[in-house]
């Protein structure tokens, strides 16, 4: 009895890309946003295409979808139980945010690759960015949005000392958020957003380095205090400190990109 052609090694290789979508064994390694949720059929009607890239956005910045992981349209399809024209409308959006390179070296769509040097300048435009956030804090934000940050910058001391590093990963997340909020101004803390999610997951690696989350501490209760005490340039110069990558950072960063490289080779 004959049997059925073999697979070639391109289909092959595109089971293999697709694989990494796969929840790990032990879902409690994931984000809990994410958990059992790229396994359910995305629903929604006419913001069909924008659910599915909200998923595939969680699976990049957090990760789970490593830089150079290729994209196929059809196992998209297949995978969330909807017709390619939503699959192909996520994607486009994803590569309007830079996530994803629509026609990338390896052919077809893939997860965004950054190179090493356009990186280090996107972290040095961070932390300029994140400056202003502070120094503008520091001018106009509210009691409650001081106190806010405030309680944020004790739980995370709290998490710190449990040894909780997702914990302590997310809740820093939410500092920098109640930052940008505090700094009063939309268009800088939209943009400001945009580009800390096209980082995350390169960042995610600097911040688990050893002693950077005590050194965190230290660096948020600078600028924490800089803005309670409304000094503005005090408060810019925090941000920055905290942000800017330092030459062991830079180090442990190429270290975390080779890893990611070796994972989604």
């Amino acid at each position: 009895m004959a049997s059925g052609p073999a697979a070639s090694p391109d289909d092959n290789h595109k089971k293999e890309d697709m694989r990494s979508m796969e929840p790990d064994e032990s879902e409690a390694t994931q984000p809990a946003a994410l958990r059992g949720r790229d396994r359910q059929r995305v629903k929604g009607g006419a913001t069909l295409s924008d659910e599915l890239k909200d998923t595939l956005e969680d699976l990049i910045v957090s990760g789970v979808l490593k830089p150079g992981t290729r994209l196929d349209e059809a196992e998209l399809s297949e995978r969330f139980k909807v017709s390619r024209t939503p699959v192909r409308e996520a994607l486009k959006a994803l590569a309007a945010t830079g996530l994803v390179d629509l026609r990338s070296r390896q052919g077809g769509v893939c997860v965004a690759r950054i190179s090493l040097p356009m990186l280090i300048e996107m972290f040095q435009m961070m932390a300029v960015m994140e400056g202003l956030c502070a120094k503008f804090a520091a001018r106009r934000a509210t009691e409650a949005q001081k106190a806010r940050m405030g309680a944020l910058h004790d739980e995370l001391t709290s998490i710190l000392a449990s040894g909780d590093h997702s914990r302590f990963y997310d809740v820093n997340q939410d500092f920098h958020d109640a930052l940008y909020e505090a700094s009063n101004t939309h268009y800088l803390a939209e943009q400001t957003r945009a580009l800390r999610k096209r980082v995350r997951v390169y960042r995610r690696y600097v911040t688990f380095q050893p002693g950077r989350m005590t050194a965190t501490i230290g660096e948020h209760g600078a600028i924490l205090d800089a803005i309670r005490r409304n000094d503005p340039k005090a408060a810019f110069n925090a941000a920055i400190d905290h942000v800017s990558l330092l030459e062991d950072d830079i180090v442990d960063l190429i270290a975390a990109l080779s890893e990611q490289d070796a994972g989604a080779s």
